[in-house]
């Protein structure tokens, strides 16, 4: 048509489907390789040291133990806990391997009792016994600001409080797990000894003691396995700020952005003694932060089936 002019569109013209598909590997590859440098680049806060890793890796590995053959004993009778004992060769041989993870429980348990005793005995040499050192940050004994700091964190999670306590060195379900350790260890691990070696127990103490040491025994271990698999693996891995996976007593490291914002109060404190810098590490091995995982995330996904296994089974769903 005469007088028409031919509209040319100012868009940029679209990339054809073939370029797109090979660009997006190429931006892909390259957000991983940005995300690599980061991780490269971040500073790290040696929080544990080899020896406390290596004690809570026998915890987690002997009470994974003690729990699997243990509730296989007092499930004997669902589908579930007699094929699991099919599979580690019969009671007779889930039974013994409960005595084996029982034996790495007490080396463990006295190898911090041991530690806690050294420790006592350097500080009485060179500082003397204070008040701080009973009661200071550094301590597991409960302090009043552990109790405003639990009702601060459940301030938090109700929406009621704009962020979360500014927690120290250790926080207030930290202190609780261990003392909850402790007491188990030395309830549980008495009344399986006496089960254990009933012969030499009932030369000391009459026959009932037999029956009150099966009831504590099984009761208090289903109380501490419940407890573990629920509240423990939440207050350490599926809580906001953590979920899916808290690697640092697996690695004994944590990124310094992470420790600021989970110990705020120590973090704050290391900085201005300047032991911050003594803290300071390289990042962990790739390696080492995948075999952490793993490792974590099977315990994880174990605890979650038992509990889920006890639960069917008091139910009277499984049978």
């Amino acid at each position: 048509m005469e007088g028409s002019r031919e509209v040319v569109s100012a868009e940029p013209k679209a990339k054809p489907r073939e370029e797109l598909v090979e660009e997006q590997p190429q931006e892909q590859e390259q957000e991983r390789e940005r995300e690599r440098e980061r991780e490269r680049e971040e500073t790290y806060i040696r929080r544990f040291g080899p020896l406390e890793v290596g004690l809570h890796l026998s915890v987690v590995i002997s009470f994974l133990g003690l729990a699997l053959t243990g509730l296989i004993l007092l499930y004997s009778e669902s589908s579930w806990a007699q094929a699991l004992a099919w599979g580690l060769g019969g009671v007779p041989a889930a039974a013994a391997f409960h005595r084996f993870f029982a034996l790495v429980t007490f080396g463990y348990f006295f190898t911090h009792l041991f530690t806690m005793v050294h420790r006592l005995g350097e500080v009485l040499r060179s500082e003397g016994l204070t008040l701080d050192k009973v009661f200071g940050p550094h301590s597991m004994i409960p302090r009043l600001e552990d109790f405003r700091h639990f009702a601060q964190q459940f301030a938090w999670f109700l929406g009621l409080r704009g962020e979360p306590p500014r927690f120290d060195r250790w926080t207030y379900f930290e202190k609780f797990d261990y003392w909850a350790v402790f007491w188990g260890v030395a309830v549980i691990g008495t009344s399986g000894l006496i089960l254990w070696f009933k012969e030499f127990f009932t030369l000391i103490f009459p026959g009932w003691v037999l029956n009150v040491a099966f009831i504590v025994h099984s009761e208090e271990a289903l109380l501490a396995v419940g407890f573990i698999f629920a509240v423990h693996f939440f207050n350490t891995h599926l809580r906001p700020g953590s979920f899916p996976m808290d690697l640092v007593i697996f690695l004994g490291v944590m990124p310094e952005r992470e420790y600021r914002e989970k110990h705020p109060a120590e973090y704050e404190r290391l900085v201005r003694t300047g032991e911050v810098e003594q803290r300071r590490v390289p990042p962990p091995p790739r390696w080492a932060q995948r075999l952490a995982r793993g490792f974590g995330f099977a315990a994880l996904g174990t605890g979650l089936v038992l509990l889920v296994l006890i639960v069917l089974s008091t139910l009277g769903v499984l049978r």
